[in-house]
């Protein structure tokens, strides 16, 4: 039986190999990895592991020093330019004008892509919606939201409709509401085709948006895959944390299947459960055992959890260290 069509395409991105030097420090070392059309990829790492030099290498900004990259079958850096046409980069920092209104702003790129006027009356309309903004076409940026610059920016950069689409760090600073207008563009995006390749250090976004992830620290590839198959590949279960008004008696979780005590405290215990359905059992238990209940909390195993078991350090460097896991 011959595979589909869309498996014998080659993956939109490309990326074999590369290196990349600054000086004496190595920004990365030997990252590959690829997208597909249709397939939201993400870049995953804490702060300074690599993620926006991929992204500039990628987006035609920076040549690598060795390894290879090819954007919609154009070897770069000898075909940069051509490349540059099926690329939409949308930086980290953003890179709009205050004293132009959101349409003026996106008329001056649509220009800078060479779109004719007719291409960026629509295309123009077409961002606007996307991102949520088409009732504040009219104002000054300088009037937006910290958010609001966000989603605009993110507009900017898929104007022309590529086929690559590159994200630096999109939803840093920004309000729930605008963090959710940019998740749906970008699932848009995806949906219509394009590749996405999605920088972040949230690892919760990487969990919703992305079919997978490549985690990066010190410039190299940790893992990469599914975020699920990362997850359980490390054979973490969930954790439970009860705090009781009174010390639970020995041997009051017996009674419950796949659920190991770890830790026992005063008035807290910490332990395991084989999944998250045994949780009403063991509270279900505590209360049978005569401890009142005060205060629980359930950590599922995520991406945080699996990027401390690899490197032993937090996935969110800025926002101090994560407990280690169970």
């Amino acid at each position: 039986m011959m595979p589909p069509m869309e498996s014998l395409r080659a993956p939109l991105i490309a990326v074999d190999g590369i290196t990349r030097h600054y000086g004496a420090r190595t920004a990365l070392a030997g990252v590959s990895f690829t997208v597909a059309a249709g397939e939201i990829v993400g870049l995953l790492g804490p702060n300074g592991a690599g993620k926006s030099t991929t992204l500039s290498i990628v987006g035609t900004l920076l040549a690598a020093d060795a390894g290879a990259v090819t954007v919609a079958g154009h070897r770069l850096p000898g075909d940069a330019v051509r490349a540059r046409r099926l690329l939409g980069l949308v930086p980290q920092r953003a890179a709009v004008y205050p004293t132009l209104t959101a349409a003026e702003n996106l008329n001056f790129f649509a220009r800078m892509y060479g779109l004719d006027r007719a291409t960026r009356v629509a295309a123009v309309a077409r961002a606007l919606a996307l991102v949520g903004l088409e009732g504040r076409a009219g104002e000054p940026v300088a009037h937006f939201s910290g958010g609001m610059c966000r989603r605009l920016n993110v507009a900017c950069g898929i104007l022309h409709r590529p086929r690559v689409v590159l994200l630096d760090e999109p939803t840093v600073g920004v309000d729930p509401q605008s963090r959710e207008r940019i998740f749906d563009a970008v699932e848009a995006l995806a949906r219509d085709g394009a590749a996405v390749l999605y920088s972040t250090h949230h690892m919760e976004e990487a969990e919703r948006l992305c079919a997978r992830v490549v985690l990066l620290d010190a410039g190299q590839v940790v893992s990469a895959g599914a975020p699920a198959a990362l997850v359980a590949a490390t054979g973490m279960a969930p954790r439970l944390v009860l705090r009781t008004a009174r010390p639970l008696p020995p041997g009051w979780l017996a009674s419950v299947p796949g659920a190991t005590l770890v830790a026992a405290g005063a008035h807290d215990v910490t332990l395991t459960v084989a999944d998250c359905g045994a949780v009403p059992a063991v509270l279900l238990a505590a209360a049978r055992a005569g401890a009142e209940v005060e205060e629980f909390v359930l950590h599922r195993p995520n991406l945080a959890d699996v990027f401390f078991t690899l490197t032993g350090r937090a996935l969110r460097d800025d926002d101090g260290p994560d407990p280690a896991p169970a």
